[in-house]
């Protein structure tokens, strides 16, 4: 049988097409509703006392809607690894908050450590919120990112569930999402 270029160009246009196929195929596309279910988020708050603020305040339908702003998240590499950071995310909520719970930290401190952004006399820079934000510098950066006066007016993260959210996500993004991805829910497997 004779060489043919032809059908080796042919043949290989097809593996490498096969090749960036299967990559696209094996690229994550998780539903996060399809594990952040009903019975997922319930599951979190019926953990805590029936009287929680927490309970009425943060919601599945809020947290979903929310997340429609960070695309990203819960998409990190494999299926797993996405499962992983949604896991990862919540047991960090989890322990912040009480189960759902608590929607401003019980220590009150006016937590004025960044010096690089004047306090506003008068407010508080303690948790709030699912991941519970603390620290004027966290709280001006966060308003600098999602439109709001994070130095002036930090009580609305504990006023709107939906900024609530947004700071939570936003913070995960900007903080934790790239770290656990290099060392945690990432394809690096104990480096």
């Amino acid at each position: 049988m004779a060489f043919n270029p032809r059908k080796l160009r042919l043949s290989s246009f097809v593996l490498v097409g096969i090749i960036f196929a299967s990559a696209i195929i094996s690229a994550t596309s998780v539903d996060v509703g399809s594990i952040v279910t009903p019975e997922f988020f319930d599951g979190i708050k019926n953990q805590a006392a029936p009287d929680c603020p927490g309970k009425s305040f943060y919601t599945r339908d809020v947290f979903l809607n929310v997340l429609d702003q960070y695309p990203e998240f819960g998409q990190t590499g494999s299926d797993d690894d996405s499962k992983r950071e949604i896991a990862a995310f919540f047991a960090h909520v989890t322990h912040e908050t009480g189960s759902l719970c608590k929607i401003e930290e019980d220590n009150k401190e006016v937590y004025c450590n960044e010096p690089n952004y004047a306090c506003i006399p008068g407010k508080s820079y303690y948790g709030r919120g699912p991941i519970q934000l603390t620290g004027n510098g966290n709280y001006k950066t966060a308003g600098d990112a999602l439109q709001f006066d994070g130095l002036n007016s930090p009580e609305k993260v504990a006023q709107d569930p939906v900024l609530s959210f947004r700071t939570a996500l936003w913070f995960w993004k900007t903080n934790v999402h790239s770290v656990g991805k290099q060392r945690f829910w990432g394809n690096n497997q104990g480096d």
